[in-house]
């Protein structure tokens, strides 16, 4: 098989000629750029680092890194705004559109500005919003999507921006806007659905310039901790689901790609949710967290109605393990994941620079190994 017929095939739930592999194909299945420069010096590789996003450091895998992985997607990705771009601080810390500050502690940009922490449901009429139709999220689009599409046979992944939680809590504050959603729901939806409005456009042009061309489209929105979900069952039914329902439909009516949605976490109690909603692949799978590290189970239960794409550790596996406990763990997911399809293997989320290039190998090449009929 090809790689993209192999990945739609594993969504289609049959059985591929081997397990795909997804190591760079979106935002949540990359590197960061310290393990990316390790990786090239391990394989001998020069190449510049493209980055799909400097502030959370996550890099665009070069097509030479790729071919040595042997992974089967391709990344697709937004571009920045041009109207209201990143504003710099003397601090090192820096203002996006969306009027948020971001600052580094030496790696991740974590938000510090939480411009409606203290808004009042009026505040939102007069809050400068984003401008949805900024030509810089779709300038190239298309003709990346064609390219990838039509010069290629790897699957193509379009990356969506973080979707209306996050953006949510990154304009309320993250304590702030839980305590909206118990005590003042009036105002939790009055923000999402402003949220939403712009999101929705955003999508809808980048879907317009691309969706003939993608095999996979993802968002991304965690709704979970550790170990249990973020709020209780009826709040996420009520408030949330509705809103990440506008999503895959947007999606589904636009294109015929794949919905691939990540959430981290503990989502197993929410799976029923993701299925009912239209969600074809569940990522990262977070084996890690409560309910979550029983793959068979999750199998087992839920592998007929969605796909599992993820599961490989990195909470210590990939960080701390031997390249052979690397290996033993793609053998085991593999195992409880992909019979009859239904499964993509990737990492737990991006690769930090804990992680050894040896292991990023090992993962590879276990992966051809192992998931051949």
């Amino acid at each position: 098989m090809t790689p993209r017929e192999r990945i739609r095939a594993a969504l289609a739930h049959r059985k591929p000629d081997r397990v795909p592999l997804d190591i760079g194909g979106s935002n949540v299945t990359t590197m960061v750029d310290t393990t990316y420069e390790r990786l090239k010096a391990y394989l001998g590789i020069e190449a510049e680092t493209v980055y799909l996003s400097r502030r959370a450091r996550q890099v665009v895998l070069d097509e030479r890194t790729a071919q040595r992985l042997s992974t089967d997607t391709r990344a697709l990705f937004l571009g920045p705004s041009e109207g209201q771009p990143d504003v710099s601080h003397p601090d090192g810390s820096l203002t996006d559109e969306w009027q948020v500050t971001w600052k580094s502690a030496g790696g991740h940009y974590s938000p510090v500005g939480n411009p409606l922490v203290n808004a009042t449901a009026a505040d939102l009429d007069s809050f400068p919003w984003p401008d949805p139709d900024d030509p810089g999220r779709t300038r190239g689009l298309r003709e990346r999507a064609r390219r990838l599409h039509e010069g290629t046979d790897y699957a193509v992944i379009l990356t969506l921006p973080v979707a209306v939680v996050h953006l949510s809590q990154y304009l309320r504050g993250y304590d702030q806007f839980l305590i909206d959603l118990v005590i003042d729901k009036g105002f939790a939806e009055r923000l999402m659905d402003r949220v939403m409005e712009i999101y929705l456009k955003i999508v809808s042009n980048a879907l317009d310039a691309a969706g003939s061309h993608v095999d996979v489209v993802t968002f991304g929105d965690d709704v979970a901790f550790q170990d249990r979900p973020m709020v209780k069952p009826g709040t996420y039914r009520e408030l949330i689901k509705p809103r990440h329902q506008q999503i895959v439909d947007l999606i589904k009516a636009r294109t015929n790609a794949a919905v691939l949605y990540h959430c981290c976490g503990s989502v197993y109690s929410l799976i029923p949710d993701f299925i009912e909603m239209g969600v074809d692949a569940l990522n990262p799978v977070q084996v890690s967290a409560k309910d979550m590290d029983d793959t068979a189970r999750l199998k087992r239960e839920f592998g007929a109605d969605i796909c599992f794409w993820g599961g490989i550790d990195t909470h210590r596996i990939l960080p701390c393990g031997s390249p052979e406990e690397v290996r033993a763990e793609v053998r085991r997911r593999i195992r409880d994941l992909s019979e009859s399809g239904g499964y993509v293997l990737a990492a737990v989320h991006d690769l930090q620079e804990d992680v050894p290039p040896e292991n990023i190998v090992a993962m590879a090449e276990a992966t051809r190994e192992f998931g051949a009929r």
